[in-house]
């Protein structure tokens, strides 16, 4: 690999990204052995880079199927995942070909980026930076999720949602965060973000 340095500079931020949020993780060590949703985000990333090449298709698809059984998580190789992007738990994630996801993006399992056509083209959604795709969560079609939004647990997106904002219920609404509530803030009335 001509820039192998550059591919395990990635390995490690995928790493330090699961260990800084999961407040379960204890160590480089633990994420690096006993955490699904970096292992598949690592074969992700070598099934991708022979995605690339068309006679590596079949062999890139079958290392994702591999991955798929032994983790429970399915990225289809053709997809485009950013940098230090965290699958916490895992089982059943879905990741569709098409589907482009940003940077920092936090998904939970049970969530699927996934298509309502069988048209070939674009068919999957476009997540922005810092998403939180939330448990059960299903983001379908080509739509577009801006930069900090917010999925609640199984919510059905079939929309695009605004930056920034947040998406509950099926099919999604959209709610729009206030400004005095950030991320992370501890709430004791939920009534704050209807």
């Amino acid at each position: 690999m001509p820039d192998a340095p550059h591919f395990l500079a990635v390995l490690r931020e995928d790493l330090r990204a699961a260990r800084d949020r999961d407040p379960a993780a204890r160590s480089l060590a633990e994420v690096a052995l006993g955490y699904p949703g970096v292992h598949a985000i690592w074969v992700y990333r070598l099934a991708h880079r022979m995605w690339r090449n068309p006679a590596l298709r079949l062999p890139a698809r079958l290392l994702s199927q591999l991955a798929r059984a032994a983790t429970g998580i399915e990225i289809h190789p053709g997809a485009r995942l950013g940098r230090r992007l965290f699958i916490d738990h895992g089982m059943g994630v879905v990741i569709g070909e098409t589907a482009e996801v940003g940077d920092d993006v936090v998904l939970f399992h049970g969530s699927t980026l996934g298509g309502k056509s069988m048209h070939r083209g674009k068919r999957h959604p476009t997540l922005g930076d810092h998403v939180v795709v939330g448990a059960g969560a299903k983001v379908l079609g080509p739509v577009w999720v801006g930069h900090g939004a917010q999925i609640g647990a199984n919510a059905v997106v079939i929309h695009d949602v605004p930056p920034e904002a947040i998406a509950v219920g099926v099919p999604a609404t959209i709610r729009l965060r206030p400004a005095q509530a950030p991320f992370d803030a501890e709430v004791d009335d939920p009534a704050i973000f209807i």
